[in-house]
């Protein structure tokens, strides 16, 4: 019965709008504040630079290697992301070797999430201090490619105690190893991030399910964390989102023409995703946990941040690939994502089911129930550790009144980070999927917003045409 109110919710009217810097301000301070583990530290710092400092993102329409010094005008900007490399490496032995840079993490392929981070601050010199942020980053490539376990075929695991696949390495790993050769000249390095993805894609994508991605496969859960062969929507956010940095990585070097089949598969596979995902979504337009299990299916319920996490992507294809199949698809998601609620009751109907109600989803998604408390989460405390610079944009002021944010500025409803069949109440890679939303939107804009026209067709279709007519308003809420 909650899940029928919620679905009835999200069908009541809402306005579209954008989000206001202030709205973006109160986003990136409850980031600031609840990113600690691994893949969190380095999803934060992958958005606040794709956000705020642009032409120190992959995504650079200046071309990369980035500058290897920091104009005075983006000191305060960038801060945050060396905030999150200094506080990382400060906490290591730098002469230990072949080291993660998060030990003990359990998870072997989360810690090179913060890599991109930490090679960037020592590309602009950040290393003044005595930091040797160099020989962090090399300890990380070591430790992957040398000491993580492997299948037979060569796909790096994801965990430390088993060979087993996630669906999240392929955000965490290859563009790390991507941007280690790119700054290095090591093409040998960026070729391995796109055989990575190649190998994953191999392993997980699933024919039977119209090519969606399935979470988890190979090893046991005795060892460590059970598999999970469902198609969870953000495993399949993080994998064409991962893929897509990498192509950036390869479009944007000045070895963009040795890559250029790497960079076509690597396209075709981010719309592959696109497409099986794009099929399952209903009218509400955000994506259930599992993209293929309808709400109805019991325990199931509506994800925003998997949902956030793919639209920017669309934007993003829109702009790398001059794909614009499904930018009708992602207008309609983000504008249901930053809507206003019809009325004050709504955002309780949205959630379907109260936060810390940890009921699993079904049998059908195999040991998500069972092992989903293993998830993402460290065998030890050392990633939460790592406390999390506060941004210096932040503000504590409440988000104005959306039907998919709580009133302190969180989105809503979400999957429980560290328990992937379940719903949660706060994620802090939610968070980071809103802004990199953001940031995929306003540079879609900058840009002339390629495609819109399709976008603005479909929308009217749906009975949005005045809203999506003022899309070009977009370029005033560009956030530098």
């Amino acid at each position: 019965m909650l899940a029928v109110l919620a679905a009835l919710a999200f069908l009541r009217p809402v306005s579209a709008q954008s989000l206001s810097a202030s709205d973006i301000a109160v986003v990136t301070q409850n980031l600031a504040t609840g990113a600690q583990h691994s893949w969190e530290l380095g999803t934060r710092a992958q958005a606040l630079l794709n956000l705020n400092v642009p032409n120190f993102s992959v995504f650079t329409t200046t071309g990369l290697p980035p500058p290897t010094s920091v104009p005075s005008n983006t000191t305060s900007a960038i801060a945050p992301v060396f905030s999150i490399a200094h506080n990382v490496v400060t906490k290591l032995n730098a002469s230990s070797g072949p080291t993660p840079l998060i030990v003990g993490d359990g998870a072997a392929g989360d810690p090179p999430s913060i890599g991109v981070a930490v090679l960037l601050a020592n590309w602009t010199g950040q290393g003044s201090d005595g930091t040797d942020y160099a020989k962090a980053a090399l300890n990380q490539l070591d430790y992957t490619l040398n000491v993580v376990p492997r299948t037979p075929d060569g796909a790096i695991s994801h965990r430390a105690a088993q060979v087993q696949l996630w669906s999240d390495s392929v955000y965490m790993v290859p563009p790390f190893l991507a941007y280690y050769g790119l700054l290095t000249g090591n093409t040998t390095l960026m070729d391995e991030a796109y055989n990575q993805i190649k190998l994953y894609r191999n392993y997980l994508r699933d024919s039977h399910a119209n090519n969606l991605w399935q979470h988890i496969v190979l090893g046991t859960s005795g060892q460590d964390t059970g598999n999970d062969f469902g198609h969870w929507s953000t495993g399949n956010g993080w994998a064409a989102a991962g893929m897509l940095r990498v192509l950036a990585t390869m479009k944007n070097s000045p070895f963009s023409k040795s890559f250029s089949s790497q960079q076509r598969d690597l396209g075709n596979w981010v719309k592959e995703i696109h497409s099986a995902m794009f099929a399952h979504i209903d009218n509400t337009n955000i994506f259930t946990n599992y993209a293929d299990q309808p709400i109805s299916t019991s325990g199931m319920f509506y994800d925003a941040a998997s949902t956030a996490l793919i639209a920017s992507t669309v934007y993003r294809a829109a702009l790398l690939i001059n794909d614009h199949s499904h930018l009708p698809n992602a207008e309609k998601c983000r504008q249901a994502l930053f809507a206003a609620p019809s009325n004050s009751s709504s955002n309780l109907a949205l959630v379907g089911r109260a936060p810390g109600d940890n009921s699993t989803s079904s049998a059908s998604h195999n040991s998500a129930s069972a092992s989903a408390s293993q998830s993402h989460v460290s065998s030890s405390s050392s990633a939460s550790a790592t406390a999390p610079a506060t941004s210096p944009s932040a503000t504590t002021a409440p988000i104005k009144q959306l039907a998919h944010f709580s009133n302190d500025g969180w989105l809503q409803p979400v999957v429980n980070p560290n328990q992937f069949g379940v719903q949660g109440s706060n994620s802090p890679e939610g968070q980071a999927f809103v802004l990199e939303l953001q940031a995929s939107y306003n540079e879609w804009v900058a840009a002339g917003s390629p495609g819109a026209n399709a976008a603005r067709r479909t929308a009217a279709t749906a009975g949005w045409a005045s809203v999506v007519g003022c899309i070009g308003l977009g370029s005033l809420l560009l956030f530098v």
